[in-house]
């Protein structure tokens, strides 16, 4: 029998040195979850401190209804007012222009009294120049067709407060067909016995008539005649141009 070789002894190995024991900490995974909790906790808390002061502070659908009824009413009040206003502006706008155009007419107005009192006073005056029965103005205004208006102012201041009464009369001169022709007082009345237009006056008066050319004549003078009660007759003349102008003086 053949004898079998023992194996080498085992090498002992000497057993580590004893350290100080070290605790195992937890897992890296557990620290991330921990700070997401406390993330999301710290969100949730912001969040519904949020909700909860707008829930406090923020106006319910019953007063956010009554201010907007509120500013619709102030909204509307001022439209309003604004229209109001404008209106209240254009009236007195118009009337505004209206007056303007009033008070023209009454300077107009007032312009020629006092041009007429300023002659009446020197006229009738201590210091007026003295004269017997005259025509101081005739004045002609066209009428339909061929008739015109007349006035004429008669003055004296000879016989101071006597009244000087008669009638007047008036003839034009002129052309027809290229002849010289002359229309007496009947001819521009048209009535065959025509009297003449009747004054009475101290001072001064404005006598006023109507008269008519015939078709084709062209005037060139007027001429007035004043037939006073008790005196010799007063003639004045005045051409057409100045009888038919703002002014007529005589001729």
């Amino acid at each position: 029998m053949t004898d079998t070789p023992a194996p080498p002894p085992a090498e002992e190995i000497d057993p580590p040195a004893a350290g100080p024991a070290v605790a195992p900490g937890p897992p890296e995974i557990h620290d991330h979850r921990w700070a997401y909790a406390l993330i999301a906790i710290f969100l949730l808390a912001i969040a519904f401190g949020i909700w909860g002061a707008w829930r406090t502070f923020a106006p319910g659908p019953a007063d956010a209804s009554a201010q907007l009824r509120t500013q619709q009413g102030k909204l509307n009040e001022l439209e309003q007012r604004v229209a109001t206003l404008t209106r209240s502006d254009q009236i007195s706008r118009d009337a505004n222009r209206d007056l303007q155009g009033t008070l023209a007419e009454r300077d107009e107005e007032i312009s020629g009294l006092r041009a007429d009192v300023a002659f009446y006073e020197r006229f009738v005056g201590a210091t007026g120049q003295r004269r017997g029965l005259s025509v101081h103005e005739l004045h002609l205004q066209p009428q339909a067709g061929n008739a015109w208006h007349f006035t004429a102012t008669l003055t004296q201041n000879l016989n101071r407060g006597a009244v000087n009464s008669g009638r007047l009369t008036l003839s034009v001169e002129g052309t027809r067909a290229g002849k010289l022709q002359r229309l007496a007082w009947s001819d521009l009345r048209q009535e065959s016995n025509a009297e003449g237009s009747e004054y009475s006056f101290k001072y001064f008066q404005q006598v006023e008539g109507d008269l008519v050319l015939p078709a084709g004549f062209q005037p060139l003078r007027i001429k007035v005649r004043l037939v006073p009660k008790g005196s010799s007759a007063v003639e004045q003349s005045f051409t057409w141009a100045d009888a038919t102008s703002t002014s007529s003086p005589g001729v």
